[in-house]
């Protein structure tokens, strides 16, 4: 025991704010140990003193702080240099790598989240209740893709959304590091499948905006790019002139505020690239977008009298070029639309609750309710059907055979009874917990079943 307690001891080289040798156990040590130690023996504290190792800074407060010096491959001779930061940057030093390593850990997990949440909905399987995602145009009607593609643009879609939610927040280095990461879950896509859709091209734009919110002048070529590759995609998506956005659209035009986002930003790009006259051109354009964004009083005073919100007017009057009967009709429109798809996420919830009390396949995916209605129009009784089809991984002939098979039946009526008693038993248990919760005694009676003892 004594000569592997031996064996861990290492003499390390600090130099810098204390030089000498130091021994430590490499093996037990951490990183906040070894700076109390040197700040110690430097006659500082430990908020003022940074240690590098290798040419990389020894954190605290993150994975490093639980790892041995061992772990973070510190060994017998290895150099320390120990260097001196004033308290308060020390603080700033530890709170940046706090912060730094917290921001890394979201967004990994925000990145796992989407993936599992968008896989959910793609395979099949029952979604999560809350979430009830579908994929749908600039009409808004519902779109179909290959199960592969259908992963990786909801994946996309989920981390645009995230990257614009910290842009809100003036949070452009992790909104960076989000669209980054939307980007590249659609280049995972057939670039058949997507070369229509918009929201890429939006995507490019957003990370363009952060690249000058964060005034990082590296930037500059990758954003000309990403600005050609977005104006690209854009005129692909809504046609040239936005002649297709228009058709769809009822001779509507596109929202001019994407537009002058986009050329603001390519004014700035070729400025900055020297590009002067072409500068001017972008920028003019811009300017004059934005006098066309700008909405008369009385126009919106008047369709807000109709019992419109504020920022439905305002855009309904931008899309219609000031039109108050074509804003108003649009408005119609636009308020049928949303009310007939309320209905359909109701009756979606309806059928994913429906789903849920059939259970699922083998396999974790979710009953078919369309081959069940197939099933029960031939005169099986629902959830007997649903069994069989839940059984038999959706197979509606596998199905059929075991619903006119007497034995695989009374099977399937088994397990029917099987799983109302493990739900009734699985609501009992809650609502003892509940109560017992509240303050009331649990107790075990002779019968082996759960009671109650009020005192």
């Amino acid at each position: 025991m004594a000569s592997s307690s031996h064996a861990s001891i290492a003499k390390l080289n600090v130099a810098g704010t204390w030089a000498g040798l130091l021994e430590v156990e490499t093996e037990n040590w951490t990183v906040p140990m070894l700076r109390e130690e040197i700040a110690k023996r430097s006659n500082m504290g430990t908020e003022s003193i940074n240690l590098i190792f290798a040419g990389k800074v020894l954190k605290d407060g993150t994975s490093e702080e639980k790892r041995s010096l061992s772990q973070l491959g510190i060994k017998n001779n290895s150099k320390i240099l120990a260097c001196r930061v004033s308290v308060e940057e020390g603080k700033t030093l530890k709170n940046e790598l706090l912060a730094d390593d917290e921001r890394n850990r979201r967004l990994a997990r925000s990145k796992a989240a989407v993936t599992a949440l968008s896989k959910r909905h793609a395979d099949g399987a029952l979604p999560i209740e809350e979430f009830d995602i579908q994929l749908e145009d600039q009409s808004g009607n519902k779109v179909h893709f290959s199960e592969t593609d259908r992963l990786s643009i909801m994946t996309g879609l989920m981390l645009h959304t995230s990257g614009k939610r910290f842009i809100r927040k003036q949070m452009f280095t992790e909104a960076l590091e989000a669209l980054t990461m939307g980007e590249e879950a659609f280049s995972l896509c057939n670039p058949k499948s997507i070369e229509l859709v918009d929201n890429i091209p939006i995507l490019q734009i957003d990370m363009v905006w952060c690249y000058f919110m964060l005034q990082d002048i590296a930037w500059i070529a990758v954003a000309g790019l990403r600005l050609k590759n977005a104006r690209e995609g854009l005129e692909r998506a809504h046609g040239k002139d936005s002649s297709r956005f228009r058709l769809l659209q009822a001779g509507r035009t596109s929202e001019l505020a994407l537009y002058l986002r986009l050329e603001l930003l390519e004014g700035v790009v070729a400025y900055h690239s020297g590009q002067f006259d072409k500068s001017r051109k972008f920028l003019a354009s811009a300017q004059e977008k934005f006098f066309q964004l700008q909405v008369p009083d009385e126009a919106l005073s008047l369709v807000m009298s109709m019992g419109f919100g504020e920022g439905d007017a305002k855009r309904a009057l931008r899309m219609s070029n000031q039109d108050i009967q074509s804003a108003v009709n649009f408005l119609v429109v636009e308020r049928e639309k949303r009310e007939q798809k309320r209905e359909d996420d109701i009756r979606r919830r309806n059928e994913i609750m429906e789903q849920k009390r059939y259970g699922v396949t083998p396999l974790k995916k979710a009953v078919d309710l369309q081959r069940l209605t197939e099933v029960v129009s031939i005169g099986f009784e629902k959830e007997l059907a649903a069994e069989a089809l839940r059984k038999n991984e959706n197979d509606t002939q596998k199905a059929l055979d075991d619903l006119t098979n007497p034995e695989a039946n009374t099977a399937l009526q088994r397990n029917i009874e099987l799983g109302k008693r493990r739900r009734q038993q699985r609501a009992t248990e809650a609502t003892i917990e509940q109560l017992v919760s509240m303050g009331f005694e649990r107790s075990r009676g002779a019968n082996k079943q759960l009671c109650i003892v009020v005192h």
